[in-house]
């Protein structure tokens, strides 16, 4: 079976026409239809080759660490520029060449982690930062936080970007969503600096605190909404599953559903943000339901567990946990017990029946011209 990487390759380079590639791309999706027409395609791993060549990758990577370690010891700067060549040669050949999926992924993680290395200490070195002794002296570092972070995060959403331009390698949407994430922290931040300095923004008091914690709940909440936008486009794009922007799509889930969980969950249930604890009454317990059902709603109308596992996750070591330790209280069953018990029945379910329940809940509660816009509801795989 011929790659979908490999059809937009011979496109590019006029080996076939765009026509040719979709029909060669229809007749591939009928003999398939049966096999995988109701999964969610992810194209992580290409088999046990692509698994042994991983191994490789990273002992070869860890060998050459500390042999530039040993030969030229003192000069971090220039370690992290070779490891990031280093992944860069190679993936010519793994992944532009072989197209080896997880390996790919390997190594555009070793680049990316170079370079933030690399720009983190290029950063340092032109303005350096020590740690400050007190509030004040933090304040006064704005001069050189700014230009560091924006050397350290633009950079590394450059890196990832000519890195994704050369090999399309889908992990790198998320290491650019995340990039960009603390870049509008670090200008967010700045932009109080600035008006506190101005004295257009008052300077908040230490009894301020808590609340200006839970407002900067929003920010990251905004954040999240972007990534989670960006990803639904990219599946609208391509409702079938079949390009590189699906997968892309995958991992903005992935760093979008953190982002969007834990802002809602404290404040639907009125979280302490300083303490961390939580005892939500009648009414935060019902607005946790309601925040519980409304992600698993979404996540079966797009068509993406990647958004419900984190989303899951997050719920049954926090949320659930309170919802259910009365019950534990009075049976004596270990709370992490029952967390175990629910969080599984459900992972369980969804994954045995995802699109059987997509069909008798998203297809009934949606208008045809939105379904028609959303990934198909496909279930002849499962009569």
């Amino acid at each position: 079976m011929i790659s979908t990487e490999t059809l937009e390759s011979a496109v590019a380079n006029g080996v076939i026409t765009a026509d040719q590639r979709d029909r060669l791309i229809a007749i591939e999706r009928g003999s398939a239809e049966t096999d995988e027409g109701t999964e969610e395609n992810l194209r992580l791993i290409g088999g046990g080759n692509d698994l042994f060549v991983t191994v490789g990758i990273v002992l070869l990577t860890a060998g050459l660490y500390f042999v530039l370690s040993t030969a030229i010891p003192g000069q971090p700067l220039w370690i992290a520029g070779l490891l990031a060549a280093f992944s860069w040669i190679v993936a010519e050949f793994v992944t532009r060449q072989r197209r080896m999926k997880l390996s790919s992924t390997v190594l555009s993680l070793i680049f990316t982690v170079a370079a933030v290395v690399g720009l983190s200490l290029l950063a340092n070195a032109s303005y350096p930062i020590r740690q400050p002794d007190s509030f004040w002296q933090l304040l006064a570092l704005r001069q050189m936080v700014a230009p560091a972070g924006y050397i350290v995060f633009g950079g590394t959403i450059a890196a990832a970007i000519l890195y994704f331009w050369r090999f399309r390698v889908p992990v790198l949407a998320g290491v650019i969503a995340i990039a960009a994430t603390l870049l509008a922290f670090l200008q967010t931040a700045l932009l109080l600096y600035d008006g506190v300095a101005a004295g257009t923004v008052a300077a908040p008091q230490i009894e301020d605190m808590p609340e200006l914690l839970r407002a900067a709940l929003y920010m990251p909440l905004v954040c999240g909404l972007v990534v989670f936008g960006a990803a639904v486009l990219l599946d609208l794009h391509d409702r079938e599953r079949r390009t590189v922007w699906s997968d892309c799509a995958f991992w903005l889930h992935v760093v979008s559903a953190p982002m969007l969980v834990h802002p809602l969950f404290i404040m639907a249930t009125g979280q302490d943000v300083v303490l961390g604890n939580i005892e939500p009454d009648g009414n935060a317990s019902i607005m946790l339901g309601v925040l519980i059902l409304g992600f698993v709603y979404v996540a079966l109308a797009i068509d993406r567990r990647s958004l419900l596992v984190p989303t899951l996750a997050y719920f049954g070591s926090l949320g659930i946990y309170y919802l259910i330790n009365s019950t534990a209280n009075t049976t004596g069953i270990p709370p992490f017990a029952l967390i175990l018990l629910v969080v599984g029945t459900l992972i369980i379910i969804f994954g045995a029946g995802w699109q059987h329940i997509r069909n008798l809940i998203v297809r009934p509660t949606l208008p045809t011209s939105l379904l028609n816009k959303l990934p198909p509801i496909k279930v002849q795989a499962y009569k």
